[in-house]
């Protein structure tokens, strides 16, 4: 039982794992961050990290790993952007 709980801690600690694009920007949106602003910390340009963002590419090894530890920080800050938001009234009718 020990090898399969090791098993599945491997594949949760996966450093390539990432939410899906339209929470990663949710995630962003919620810390009052901008792209530029991500961007020039990870060293990128904003069209750079706009796509990592956005699911159109997918960041190096070396930025890969702390994009997910970013994210994974902001999630833990911020759990409601996880989730669906509620429809508005208008979308809901």
């Amino acid at each position: 039982m020990s090898e399969l709980l090791d098993a599945v801690d491997a594949l949760l600690a996966r450093p390539d794992t990432m939410p899906p694009p339209e929470i990663r920007a949710r995630l962003r949106k919620a810390d009052g961050l901008t792209q530029e602003e991500v961007a020039e910390v990870f060293g990128v340009t904003r069209v750079a990290f706009h796509r990592w963002e956005t699911g159109t590419a997918k960041p190096r090894r070396h930025h890969l790993e702390a994009y997910v530890r970013l994210l994974n920080g902001w999630a833990d800050k911020h759990p409601e952007a996880m989730s669906d938001p509620e429809p508005t009234r208008q979308e809901a009718g």
